[in-house]
């Protein structure tokens, strides 16, 4: 697979009205936790917290001392069974006037910028990087990127602003990080709460997968100069933000499980032994058929390399949101 012709008209669509960020429109939101993290340097290794499900992307050159979440096929199994319980248990109370299943969700998103000072060096981003965010997650998870259009729309509700130096850097897996999404969460599980903010160990975030009951760490963590606009080179045109949010929705990498086994749980992406940097077009890791879905919003590929969902996708994440998240 190769890049998409017209990939680049939509990452600098807007440049001209800001020197920091592309202003691009906002749109509809709604959702709940779990936990995985996004890396981008090719040393990684990824292993779970003990309270939570999480994965995580390196900063290039990095290496992170601990990654959130690359799920053991144990643990894989033991959230495909949850998935399974939550959706007979949904099911049953669909009989009368119990929970309704949705065919498509707007996700509420509050946004919280964790700063140690009034500068851009401390956290302090503009609001038009955050605006550019949440268009991003629209084009990205509408389809019209070039990939599968899915159920969800995302619309901003508020942007809290906390200069907390003791938050900053945001340390994953920290007593701090418990602290700050203790204090700051709000919603219920269709509420998308996204934490802005430098982060430890050269990552470029994590997030929650679902639970079906609310944790107060549910969310996703995005480092801030990785919105579009910002200073993460080959990282800063709003992709974290749209694997973490995949996450958050219920998908793993789509290296996950490598070339054996169920993989990403999703029939239409082909199977990967390791995740993909840079952008390594026709890159074929597994003799199983198809090539490295390098332009998956699920792999690990620079920004500017990825554009789509698959449909696979797009149905496992509604899947898990009437699982799990619908009201």
């Amino acid at each position: 697979m190769g890049l998409r012709p017209n990939l680049l008209t939509r990452r600098t669509a807007g440049v001209a009205s800001t020197t920091l960020a592309l202003l691009l429109s906002t749109a509809a939101v709604g959702v709940v936790p779990a936990a995985s993290a996004f890396s981008a340097a090719p040393t990684e290794v990824c292993a779970e917290p003990a309270d939570v499900h999480s994965d995580a992307r390196v900063k290039p050159g990095g290496e992170a001392k601990h990654e959130p979440n690359e799920l053991t096929l144990a643990e894989t199994r033991e959230r495909e069974a949850d998935l399974a319980a939550a959706l007979r248990e949904r099911a049953r109370f669909r009989t009368g006037a119990g929970a309704s299943t949705m065919a498509t969700v707007t996700v509420p998103v509050v946004v919280h910028v964790i700063q140690r000072d009034s500068t851009r060096a401390g956290g302090n981003i503009p609001d038009s990087m955050i605006n550019s965010q949440i268009s991003v997650l629209n084009q990205s998870f509408s389809g019209a990127t070039g990939g599968a259009s899915t159920a969800f729309s995302f619309q901003l509700q508020t942007i809290n602003r906390v200069t907390n130096p003791s938050w900053y850097p945001i340390v994953q897996g920290s007593s701090a990080e418990r602290s700050m999404k203790t204090s700051l969460r709000t919603g219920g599980k269709n509420t998308l709460n996204i934490y802005l903010g430098e982060l430890s160990d050269s990552l470029l975030g994590w997030a929650t997968f679902p639970t079906r009951k609310l944790n107060s760490m549910d969310g996703v963590v995005v480092l801030s100069e990785s919105l579009p606009g910002g200073t993460a080179t080959n990282y800063n045109q709003g992709d974290t933000g749209t694997h973490e949010v995949g996450h958050w929705l219920n998908l793993y990498h789509t290296f996950q499980g490598g070339c054996s086994g169920s993989g990403d749980s999703v029939d239409d992406t082909a199977a990967e032994a390791s995740p993909a940097y840079q952008c390594p077009t026709g890159r074929d890791t597994c003799t199983a058929p198809g090539t490295d879905p390098i332009t998956n919003f699920m792999d690990y590929s620079y920004d500017s390399c990825m554009y789509q969902f698959t449909a696979g996708q797009a149905s496992r994440m509604l899947t898990a949101w009437n699982a799990y998240r619908a009201a």
